[in-house]
């Protein structure tokens, strides 16, 4: 069977625009600011809903870092307004962020995640983190079962523009306050030129 080809970080994201719970969206539309673009299986399920409830709750530290949210389903749009009106009414808490109606599942295949003559989505939950230019920069997939972190997700964002900020790396586990890390030398000059006793492919930046 063909397969759509998947996007792989650094790829420009695919142009799109689609009916959602705020109205016209276009990918264009976020030019010039950062983007999480995610994909949940289907309204009114469980794991979904505690998605959806976490990210609408982390909606502030987002938009702290000039982060977007936008998820996309392929549900109709009334699927999706029902189900937002039941988490308000049910959880106290109120969906502000555009979802995206993918019936016709053309994003969810031009992003790679489907292949191309699949009929069903139920095993889609895939992040894209783009950039203020368009670009992807991190892209996360967890299957149907398996609930996402939104706190590491959110620390994902922070880690990839403190990364661009400063020009430096992000170790493991990295959050902000904590060291950045050096690029290691990439020759023998700029190896030779590492201070003696220190590590030329481990460098701790100093605050």
């Amino acid at each position: 069977m063909e397969r759509a080809v998947a996007l792989r970080i650094h790829d420009p994201a695919p142009e799109f625009t689609a009916r959602s719970t705020r109205g016209l969206v276009k990918l264009s539309d976020y030019r010039g600011r950062w983007l999480l673009l995610f994909s949940h299986p289907a309204d009114f399920t469980s794991v979904c809903t505690s998605e959806f409830i976490a990210f609408a709750k982390a909606a502030p530290e987002f938009e702290r870092l000039k982060c977007a949210l936008l998820g996309l389903s392929v549900d109709s749009l009334y699927a999706h307004l029902a189900w937002l009106q039941d988490i308000e009414t049910r959880f106290g808490v109120r969906v502000d962020f555009p979802l995206i109606e993918d019936s016709g599942m053309a994003i969810a295949r031009a992003y790679g995640m489907l292949d191309r003559h699949s009929s069903g989505s139920a095993t889609v939950r895939a992040t894209y983190v783009i950039d203020a230019s368009g670009i992807i920069r991190a892209i996360v997939w967890y299957p149907m079962t398996v609930g996402r972190s939104v706190a590491e997700l959110l620390r994902l964002v922070e880690a990839l523009q403190t990364s661009d900020r400063e020009q430096a790396l992000t170790p493991e586990g990295w959050k902000v306050g904590d060291k950045l890390m050096e690029p290691a030398a990439a020759s023998l000059d700029d190896a030779s030129a590492v201070p003696h006793g220190d590590i030329w492919y481990f460098r701790e930046r100093s605050k």
